[in-house]
């Protein structure tokens, strides 16, 4: 039945909007790609801006009171967005008149463009056009917590000063980006409190009604949904039963960006059975507004993400949360110029705060996937909750471990019997993979059963050939005491997120104390001198268990993997006189919602929370505590906002020493040393100093206009994306009035 929908939506698509075909092959056979074109022509964004001047001059009271909310009353002033659909159609008819070609998405709000599925030659006709200003090809991208309101300290800090969790971000829309939502979750519904809970009169978002999003998915929580994937459905990628032609969260990802920043307060998170405490996002209190424009099967196209960034700005969102990057460097004159950061400087213009990862692409430097000024990029950290798992054997060695799992049974110690050496005898003996415990029925059920059995981690569990549940299905159906994981020496830089198990078992993540725990099962099995047949298993182990939490005064540390600047500004990797990251945040091993059917991860499959690391984890909870911001200050800009976080981080960890920066993929640990504002930008947000900043450095819509000018030989540039003609500008990132002053070239001290 979902596939059906699935075509049912090309086929709408294919014949209601495409131009001479009747059949969707003929489209696949005659164009080549999705090219995003832009208008000279201002977009409704800019209108409203205009209408606003206006009504400041002639100083009518109530044209100005109808004209501030501009972003509200574009969704219901119809007309002007409807006559820049019925302009591109028209552009698109004389210029490729009797041609075909596909219209995906007309954009009025923030821009004045659309995407369409043309040929080539058929982007060049309409380039040439004098009404067209830009023509870029489409480009991908992808997807880049019970603690974390404690280590920022916000039930003493600022919930107490917004009046408690209860309040914290009330009538605050945050928008997000990425892969949908489960509208089933108790961490969106909104019967938890007796307090009066409206949608805010800004806002003017609709929800989607779909097979598996259906009436009543919304609520006075989440308060708008919609999904895009034109771009995706005209790349023959779209399947309609996995990826969910709905705004339904099919992958996890957006349901847990969405939870950490503004998932109710007090969920329970309960996971393999084991409870680990109470969930709440960073403004618990704020409203949601969901635009799907990444799937779990591909990622995401730029023509979807601009149409979700356009809606969700002319829906009225106060904030913009985006967990997801570019799969490449922009090309062109500046990385500031593409579609999407573009689209996003309107937004800031039209007053909303946007968030975006940094990516998960670091340590090196220049590694940076968020680069525009007017964008807040947030990178990861870890915060002071650590799980750790570990097993004592026998030698009274202790191999530390990861694994959410319960420990062997008692105080005894059990025996140590590897896959390998407990082959039926009809095993394919010369299976290189039947060490990683995926089939019970090669493995002999007298040596396994009251013992520990060891499994290889190769690099197949990394690309999900192999599962961790499907081994402990395995151990579990064997009669085994427990299960114990060696790392292959092969994975290398990967890094395992604690992983929920039922069972007793163990995970050692690096191939070095693996290797350890090998030699000391190997000295200790007794073989015959001449067969070499085992005849005894001598090596004993016992595991602790690892449900317990454990706090670390080392923390906040920068990860591995979080970008790095300096920024670069084009794809030459020059560098921009702008400080990337802003400042860094959690993101590592965070608990939050989990779609019901999320696949993302497979350990978390049919779990309502999943422990996940990233820049997407960091990002969403600095757009939770931006509402608090707008909340406290409601007529903040957005770079106001910014400068708030920036100028109250903290350079310190909890003891008080400096943070420090994880330097490699391999021992990261090891491979450390002080953060530099390269890795961590101002430093680690600090919620509560945030609600009271002092000094803010507020910069405007024409200042990064200026900066862009500044910039030579983008005049033309500027003016495509924009409709805006540059004065002379000798503006340079240095210029900015932003909370650092970065300089790429300092010739001398």
């Amino acid at each position: 039945m979902e596939s059906f929908y699935g075509l049912q939506l090309v086929l709408v698509l294919c014949l209601g909007m495409f131009m001479g075909f009747t059949e969707c092959e003929d489209i696949a056979d005659a164009v080549t790609a999705v090219y995003i074109v832009t208008l000279r022509q201002a977009p409704a964004s800019h209108y409203y801006d205009e209408l606003r001047a206006m009504a400041r001059n002639n100083g009518s009271k109530q044209t100005r009171l109808d004209l501030d909310t501009p972003r509200n009353k574009s969704r219901g002033d119809r007309h002007y967005s409807s006559y820049i659909a019925r302009v591109h159609d028209s552009l698109l008819r004389r210029v490729l008149r009797g041609e075909r070609y596909l219209k995906l998405y007309s954009y009025h709000y923030l821009i004045n463009g659309f995407s369409v599925l043309v040929t080539t030659q058929q982007a060049e006709k309409l380039s040439k056009r004098k009404e067209v200003a830009n023509v870029v090809l489409d480009f991908s991208v992808r997807t880049a917590t019970t603690h974390t309101p404690q280590f920022l300290g916000l039930p003493q800090g600022a919930w107490a000063q917004q009046g408690g969790y209860k309040s914290a971000g009330e009538g605050i829309v945050i928008g997000f980006i990425d892969t949908g939502i489960d509208p089933t979750h108790p961490s969106f519904a909104d019967g938890l409190s007796e307090s009066p809970y409206p949608v805010p009169e800004h806002f003017s978002g609709i929800c989607e009604v779909t097979r598996d999003f259906p009436s009543g998915s919304c609520n006075r929580k989440l308060i708008g949904a919609r999904h895009f994937a034109a771009s995706a459905i005209t790349r023959g990628i779209f399947n309609a039963s996995q990826d969910y032609a709905s705004p339904f969260d099919g992958d996890g990802h957006g349901t847990h960006t969405a939870s950490i920043a503004a998932g109710n307060h007090g969920i329970p998170v309960v996971v393999a059975g084991h409870h680990f405490g109470n969930a709440s996002g960073m403004a618990p209190r704020s409203h949601i507004a969901v635009y799907k424009a990444l799937y779990k099967g591909f990622g995401g196209f730029a023509a979807d993400v601009v149409a979700a960034i356009d809606q969700a700005a002319q829906d009225g969102v106060d904030i913009i949360s985006l967990s997801i990057t570019p799969n490449r460097r922009p090309p062109g004159i500046a990385t500031f110029f593409n579609p999407i950061d573009m689209a996003l400087l309107s937004a800031v213009k039209a007053g909303i705060f946007v968030v975006q990862a940094a990516g998960n692409t670091g340590p090196s430097p220049k590694s940076m996937s968020s680069f525009s000024p007017w964008i807040f990029t947030v990178g990861a950290a870890t915060h002071d909750r650590v799980y750790s798992n570990s097993i004592v054997l026998g030698n009274n060695v202790t191999i530390f471990g990861v694994g959410l799992a319960p420990g062997t049974d008692g105080d005894g110690m059990y025996k140590l019997v590897s896959a390998v050496h407990a082959l039926n005898d009809t095993a394919a003996v010369n299976d290189m993979y039947v060490g990683e415990c995926q089939d019970a029925t090669n493995l002999n059920q007298d040596l396994v059963r009251g013992n520990l059995l060891i499994c290889s981690y190769s690099i197949r569990f990394v690309l999900g050939l192999s599962t961790v549940n499907q081994a402990l299905r395995t151990a579990r159906n064997l009669g085994a005491a427990g299960i114990v994981f060696c790392m292959d020496p092969f994975v290398i830089g990967f890094q395992l997120n604690p992983i929920p198990m039922r069972f007793p078992g163990v995970i050692i993540p690096s191939p070095v104390d693996s290797k350890i725990l090998l030699q000391y099962y190997n000295s200790s099995l007794e073989r015959e001198v001449l067969t070499k047949k085992i005849v005894k298993f001598g090596a004993l182990a016992c595991i602790s268990g690892g449900l317990k939490a454990n706090y670390s005064y080392s923390a906040p540390k920068i990860m591995y993997y979080s970008a790095r600047g300096p920024d670069p500004e084009d794809s030459f990797l020059d560098d921009a006189d702008i400080l990337k990251p802003n400042l860094v945040a959690p993101g590592n091993f965070i608990w939050a919602a989990w779609s019901s059917l999320g696949t993302d991860s497979v350990e978390f499959q049919g779990e309502d929370f999943a422990m996940m690391s990233g820049t997407s984890m960091a990002a969403p909870h600095v757009a939770g505590l931006a509402a608090l911001i707008k909340q406290k200050f409601l007529t903040f800009s957005p770079s106001a906002i910014g400068s708030a976080l920036s100028t109250t981080a903290s350079l310190y960890d909890k003891n008080g020493g400096p943070i420090m920066a994880q330097r490699a993929y391999t021992n990261p640990d090891i491979n450390q040393s002080p953060a530099t504002p390269f890795d961590m930008g101002n430093g680690f947000v600090n919620a509560t100093a945030a609600l009271d900043p002092g000094l803010i450095f507020d910069s405007s819509y024409d200042d990064y206009m200026s900066f862009l000018c500044g910039i030579n030989g983008s005049a033309p540039v500027v003016l495509n994306y924009t409709g805006q003609s540059c004065v002379v500008s000798t503006v340079s990132g240095t210029d900015l009035n932003l909370p650092s002053i970065t300089i790429a070239k300092l010739i001398q001290t």
